[in-house]
Formats: C-alpha cells, structure tokens, sequence
C-alpha cells in the first residue's frame, strides 16, 4: 500500500484500514502494519481522530469507527446511497439462485460490500457482508470492475498495489491480468476460491455516468454448485441483472 505524506491522506488510509477491521476493531499496532505506518504516526492520527468522534476505543483498547462517521454518512446519504434502488435485483438474484448475492461499490482502490442477501441454499460462503473491502482485481466484484476500467487505468493500479502480499502468487499482477482477459471475453468475473479454498464467486460490472464500473452484483457459493453449465447459467443472469441495474441507476 502506497503511504500518503499529506495529514489528511494519512487519516483517510487509517480509517478505510479500520473500516477493514469492523466489527472486531484493530489495535494501533494493526493499524500501522496495515498501512505502512510508523506506530507513533497512527497513534496520534486516531488520537485526534477519536478527539473528533470519528474513531472509538473499546475497554480493550481496540480502536473502532465513530458514531461521528455514522452521522456523515447518513447526511451524505441522500446523494451516493443507491442501495434503495439495487436492493430488490440483490434480491432477485439470491431467490433465482439460492445463492449468497451481493451489491458492491468502487470506493478508490476497493470495493466495498453495501447489500448481502442470502439464498435458500444451507450452505453458505461468509467472504463478504455488508462493510467487508477488498482490493479491485481480488473478489469477483472487484475483478469485473476492474475488467472494464480503461487500459491505463488498470496497468496504474496493478503498478501500484502488490497483491500478494496479502492474497498469494495466484495474484501476481500477470495472473490477475489473465483473469481479467476471460472476464472481458465471458462479460463476467469468475473467482475459483481464490480467497478462501472451495468457495466460489462471480461478478458483473454495474455501469454509471460515462459508461464507467462503478458497482458489482455478485454471487458466492460452494464450489459443487458452480460446474461449467451452471456457471454459464449464473453468468447469463448476472449480466442481465446487472443490465437492468444500470438502467434503472441511469433513470436516477
């Protein structure tokens, strides 16, 4: 991870790594190992900002987001909240299939988990839930945004973030690239339990202002239940979902 210089970068990169850690907080320690950090630096960034309500400290002294952030969000909320609208095609998605589906937005460098609606099949994958953030090219969402990002854009980023060190040689920027090859040939994402060994995900671009990926609709399961035909099946209505998606965004 890149190390901005400037105080308010810095504070952004701490948060977003505590946004990681929720529900379960993170120590100062974490937090600096997390973002390249010296320890001394985050612990007087989340000093000042738990000063402000935007971090909380637990009776461990584990560090948390603040209630502060929430009341932001909320008053932000009514120009970037589109969960309203996504919510019934999340929907859609987990009744058709059984499945886990997902609604996930580009934030940066990451994608972040807004909707999860589980299905009716009893086995459940538990990689994402509403919060959880990864890296683009890393989960299925992340992989089918990253696909339709301009070329540039994509040689920038895997120039600039070293996947593997957090998520293993099967992302090494040449092997994310040939993922991302197949997914601009199928239309959509497919991950192989690249995360967690046996659980399987796949993603289809949801497009704003521009033509951009700006958002993800997915869906994660065992591996048992995503053979050859059923994963053309799956990708098929991913792809129309996320169509109809990005209509009903663009009528916004």
């Amino acid at each position: 991870m890149n190390t901005p210089s400037d105080v308010i970068g810095r504070a952004g990169v701490v948060l977003r790594a505590l946004a990681r850690a929720e529900p379960q907080g993170a120590t100062t320690s974490d937090i600096a190992r997390i973002t390249n950090l010296a320890r001394p630096t985050v612990h007087r960034l989340l000093s000042s900002l738990h000063a402000e309500g935007l971090v909380d400290r637990d009776e461990i002294g584990r560090w948390l987001l603040g209630a502060e952030l929430y009341l932001l969000g909320t008053a932000a909320g009514a120009r970037y909240d589109v969960t309203a609208i996504a919510q019934p095609f999340v929907r859609h998605l987990s009744v058709a299939t059984g499945e886990s589906a997902f609604f996930s937005a580009r934030r940066g460098d990451e994608t972040i988990c807004l909707i999860r609606e589980d299905g009716s099949f009893p086995i459940r994958s538990h990689v994402l839930s509403e919060g959880t953030r990864f890296p683009l090219g890393v989960a299925s969402a992340g992989l089918a945004i990253l696909a339709y990002l301009p070329a540039t854009e994509v040689d920038d980023y895997l120039a600039r973030n070293d996947l593997t060190r957090t998520f293993g040689p099967q992302h090494a920027a040449e092997a994310v690239r040939e993922r991302l090859a197949k997914t601009r040939q199928a239309g959509y994402a497919v991950n192989p339990g690249l995360i967690v060994e046996g659980s399987w995900g796949m993603g289809a671009a949801v497009f704003g202002v521009g033509e951009r990926p700006r958002w993800a609709l997915s869906l994660t399961g065992i591996e048992q239940r995503f053979g050859d035909t059923r994963r053309a099946e799956l990708g098929k209505l991913l792809l129309r979902t996320a169509h109809e998606l990005t209509k009903s965004l663009e009528r916004r």
